[in-house]
């Protein structure tokens, strides 16, 4: 074996030797290359996963946490919300069409591998300045190919979320979300049980499209990455849409034992996953294997990712019953091996062996490291920059609307207009509210779901950062009157042999535990995403949470608009002097610098049951979260969300642009009719919430009356500026 050959397939040479003793010899191409995808980061997480043992995973909901293809969160009435969020990174900074369609793509297939019919897309988003024009054509590109998949498979995508930062120029990230339900009773599985069950390949054939697309995924981005545009996968949603048709029909029938998606390493992950989790074997004859090229190897058809393909242990005696439900939808299913009880997998070509490796050396096996960790050098000074130097502007209207015209703030209709939303007619919130909002047919329930995260706060200080990301990501689900039940996570970082960027990973991951524990929204599942560089600059570090939350009667489902004339405007929470990390520091001074907002877990918890209880009563009629640009930028997206405008006073003494810009946690802003204000705010006087009653929704402008200064915009500009920002980017 040449040494290039293994160190080709990303192993380290501490790694070969470990191979050489689980085998007891040395190994040959194919199962190097085996061990190479398997052994990778982006499949053994191992560089995370001693981490990741910290999140809580369990909980009176969580009917499936980590390990299997999804999470899964009990609604009640015998259903089970099906969700998780995976990254598309690489291949979307390559081929940015392909890259994220076949990431839309491939977190479907892992929500009707568990059974569930998924009913709804979301996803993270995040690139370069909108200024330059390689981040213009891979945005366009991505939101192409997340639009063409989803539109064509007839799933909606219905929220999400998208930044724009330097430090993204040249690896964007692109994360999806898939959602969906199932009846309890009803999940399957992905293991290989009963030893003499057969094992089929069903849906599209192997190509050698995608080879290497899991070691693609675990190093560097550079020069030579466009070199590799063969590991992008090409995806078919209509393929995709028979292939979950005729899925969830055979789990329907119970000949099903076992089903797994061929996603990252295709063939070789979902085999040896599979015997590796019910502690059986695999033997496999890839000779069988239909493939649409001529030629190919047993090395291309292990390592392959071609999309659309699932691995399906059946029971023995059902296979003809299999065959004929695939035929039935136009797809093949070949058997190509059976479930053994050696707990080897073993690959074949004809009578020739190709690859005999214990599964769980693939799996359980694969080496588990504790990084060195390092808090980086530029917090010091990021975190002790005097803040109190700024000079303050007398035109805050002016930086209003400057905000407001920002690619991170403004409306991202020109997104959300390419995707079909309110397909399956279940869509009762769509994109561009806090949170997005579903209707269980059949039932008064709802599911709300939203993915967050403020990359820069993360940035300057990862816990506190991964603390509020949980934290906003409840708040927005608590404003469209959800209680939040779980977490997938992103975890998208630089590269983690960096001490740096591995402190970066753990404090964020500690954070995200912390807030989680706190709100009692376990994490059932999700993914990370490491070597996110280029050229050695690592990204802004982005841990990107994924929520859902039950809403138990939609007819109290809540948006972010002010709905009436006279209406009483109220804060929930305090304004802070903070302005560290915020978008006006950014935008208007050009700084990344000071702490991000403080946050207090146990407070913010308060609020967001406090706001709960006051929509499920009938209370308030609006509710929106302060986030981005603070508490000015809140209350404009209110007026132009719902058309009206609003007279605010803010009489705290401190700076304008604190009170105005400042980003402080666990704010909600809500309206009531002045007839159940008495009620309101008594309940917030009893659960001993800080509220303000700010003023009152009407007419056609937004004034805010401070000490010593005053803002008023009109409301059709406000909406000018914000609809039309990202649009006139694109028109560049």
């Amino acid at each position: 074996m040449k040494k290039e050959f293994w160190r080709k397939m990303g192993l380290s040479e501490e790694e070969y030797g470990m191979i050489k003793g689980i085998l007891g010899r040395d190994p040959n191409e194919v199962e190097l290359g085996i061990f190479g995808v398997m052994w990778s980061e982006h499949c053994s997480y191992k560089n995370s996963k001693a981490v990741l043992r910290s999140f809580p995973t369990t909980g009176e909901r969580v009917v499936q946490g980590p390990g299997e293809n999804a999470g899964v969160l009990d609604i009640g009435d015998g259903q089970g919300v099906v969700f998780k969020i995976e990254s598309h990174n690489h291949p979307s900074a390559i081929e940015p069409y392909q890259g994220a369609a076949t990431g839309v793509g491939g977190i479907i297939r892992d929500i009707f591998t568990m059974g569930a019919r998924p009913i709804a897309s979301l996803n993270s988003l995040r690139f370069g300045s909108l200024k330059s024009k390689r981040s213009r054509y891979l945005f366009n590109g991505v939101v192409a190919g997340i639009a063409g998949y989803g539109n064509c498979i007839g799933i909606p995508t219905i929220g999400g979320e998208v930044y724009f930062h330097p430090s993204y120029e040249e690896n964007c990230l692109v994360n999806a979300m898939c959602i969906g339900l199932i009846d309890i009773k009803d999940i399957a599985k992905g293991v290989a049980q009963g030893p003499g069950n057969p094992v089929l390949v069903v849906g599209a054939k192997t190509g050698k499209d995608g080879i290497h697309g899991a070691t693609f995924a675990s190093e560097e981005l550079n020069e030579k990455s466009e070199e590799k545009r063969p590991a992008v996968q090409v995806g078919d949603p209509f393929m995709e849409k028979l292939l979950l048709e005729a899925c969830l029909e055979l789990i329907k029938t119970g000949y099903v034992v076992g089903m797994q998606d061929m996603g990252a390493a295709g063939l070789t992950s979902s085999s040896s996953e599979m015997a590796s989790r019910a502690g059986t074997g695999m033997e496999m004859d890839i000779a069988k294997v239909p493939r649409r090229e001529t030629g190919m190897t047993p090395y291309e058809i292990m390592l392959s990712e071609s999309q659309e393909r699932m691995l399906v242990v059946a029971k023995s005696g059902a296979e003809k019953a299999v065959q004929d439900i695939f035929a039935k939808w136009g797809l093949e299913a070949v058997v190509i091996g059976k479930v053994t009880d050696d707990g080897y997998l073993t690959v074949k070509e004809g009578d020739e062996v190709a690859a005999r490796i214990p599964a769980k050396a693939l799996t359980e096996m694969c080496p588990v490291y504790a990084k060195e960790a390092k808090k980086p050098e530029y917090l010091i000074k990021a975190q002790e920059y005097d803040l109190s130097t700024l000079p303050e502007l007398g035109d805050y209207g002016q930086v209003m609307m400057t905000l407001l015209g920002t690619g991170n703030i403004a409306s991202k209709e020109w997104v959300y207009r390419q995707y079909d939303y309110m397909v399956g007619l279940n869509t009762v919130v769509g994109p561009g509210s806090d949170a997005a909002v579903l209707r269980i047919k059949g039932t008064n329930k709802g599911i709300a779901a939203t993915t967050d995260c403020n990359a820069r706060y993360v940035y300057l200080d990862p816990r506190q950062g991964g603390q509020i990301a949980v934290a906003e990501a409840a708040r927005n689900l608590v404003c469209a009157g959800a209680l939040p039940l779980g977490v997938t996570d992103c975890l998208n970082f630089g590269n983690p042999e960096k001490p740096e960027i591995f402190w970066q990973f753990k404090e964020a991951a500690a954070g995200i535990s912390e807030a989680c524990r706190t709100l009692e929204t376990p994490v059932t599942g999700g993914n990370v995403s490491f070597y996110n560089e280029t050229k050695g600059e690592a990204i802004y570090p982005t841990p990107v949470v994924g929520m859902v939350g039950l809403l138990e009667d939609i007819s109290r489902v809540m948006t972010m608009g002010f709905k009436d004339e006279d209406d009483i405007i109220i804060l929930l929470g305090e304004n802070k002097d903070e302005l560290g990390g915020t978008a006006y520091l950014s935008v208007i001074h050009g700084l990344e610098a000071g702490k991000p907002p403080s946050i207090d877990l146990e407070a913010e918890r308060l609020i967001q049951r406090t706001t709960l209880a006051l929509i499920k009563e009938g209370l308030v009629k609006s509710a929106h979260d302060c986030a981005e640009g603070g508490l000015s930028i809140a209350l404009a997206e209110c007026c132009i969300a719902g058309g009206l405008g609003a007279d605010v006073v803010l009489s705290e003494e401190m700076k304008a642009s604190s009170l105005l810009f400042g980003e402080s946690q666990s704010r909600i802003i809500v309206t009531a009719h002045k007839e159940k204000m008495e009620k309101v705010l008594s309940r917030l006087s009893i659960n001993k919430v800080p509220y303000k009653v700010l003023g009152n929704v009407g007419g056609e402008y937004l004034t805010i009356n401070g000490s010593g200064w005053k803002v008023r915009l009109a409301v059709c500009d406000m909406e000018e500026k914000y609809r039309r920002a990202i649009a006139c980017y694109m028109d560049m």
